[in-house]
């Protein structure tokens, strides 16, 4: 081992070790942002190399949320803006996402994976694809509980959102002006994606953008912010215990 790996290695224990005992969010989001320019940077002619070394990155990252007690995480991995893209860019990238999570539905792997986002906008056979991990993992309870966020947006979650609330109002012969006299906040969150589940503590993006682009609107509200100027495929352990420590250290002060 290099004289380098031994500093980052203790550096790195020992950072593990201060967090011991501290506020650790419940939830976190990730927006994983930064493959492409990763590939452009490292030398790759072909993009998607760098999705595919993200895709990797993801399992370390919940591994290391089962090692610090994080329950929920979101994973921000294809937005609808998104499928805007050129077939021959989208293609590859929609079948990384499909192999990366039949690869977390695998026997023997802890998480729970539920997909939050528009299927109905995704081929077909991504969406079978992806309905199928979510099922196959749907009685695990030991590991986190992954959200995969593949054609979401924030506003159409909201939006959608409303629309759930109206069809249920409706089926129960409401009428909109009642439902106009009681509408709060809750009923809406009660008809998001990830609805049952606490909103996040904390929001991670990496590649020094420092910007939703869309990400969990209605959840974020409260949420703590931590931006991170390398790209999604250098992220590292230490970079994730940094973001924990920056989160512990701060008040949460809801507006209050």
């Amino acid at each position: 081992m290099s004289l380098r790996s031994l500093v980052y290695t203790f550096y790195e224990r020992r950072l593990a070790g201060k967090l011991a005992g501290k506020p650790v969010p419940k939830h976190i989001g990730v927006m994983c942002d930064g493959n492409r320019r990763w590939a452009r940077e490292m030398g790759f002619v072909d993009p998607n190399d760098g999705h595919r070394v993200g895709a990797t990155r993801v399992k370390d990252l919940l591994t290391w949320c089962d090692q610090s007690g994080i329950e929920h995480v979101t994973l921000y991995l294809l937005a609808t803006d998104n499928l805007r893209r050129p077939a021959a860019e989208l293609d590859p990238l929609v079948q990384i996402i499909e192999d990366l999570a039949t690869e977390l539905a695998e026997e023997g792997n802890p998480w729970r994976l539920r997909m939050v986002g528009a299927l109905d906008i995704l081929p077909a056979a991504t969406a079978a694809t992806l309905k199928a991990a979510q099922e196959k993992t749907r009685d695990r309870g030991d590991g986190v509980e992954v959200n995969m966020a593949v054609g979401y947006g924030g506003r159409r979650e909201i939006t959608d959102a409303v629309r759930s609330l109206l069809y249920e109002h409706a089926a129960t012969g409401g009428t909109i002006e009642e439902l106009a006299e009681i509408l709060d906040v809750e009923h809406i969150a009660e008809h998001l994606y990830t609805r049952g589940q606490p909103d996040p503590d904390l929001v991670i993006r990496t590649s020094g953008e420092q910007r939703l682009s869309g990400f969990l609107l209605w959840q974020s509200a409260h949420s703590e912010f931590y931006f991170h100027d390398a790209n999604w495929p250098d992220f590292r352990r230490i970079d994730f215990l940094r973001a924990l420590r920056s989160y512990s250290s701060r008040q949460r002060r809801y507006g209050a």
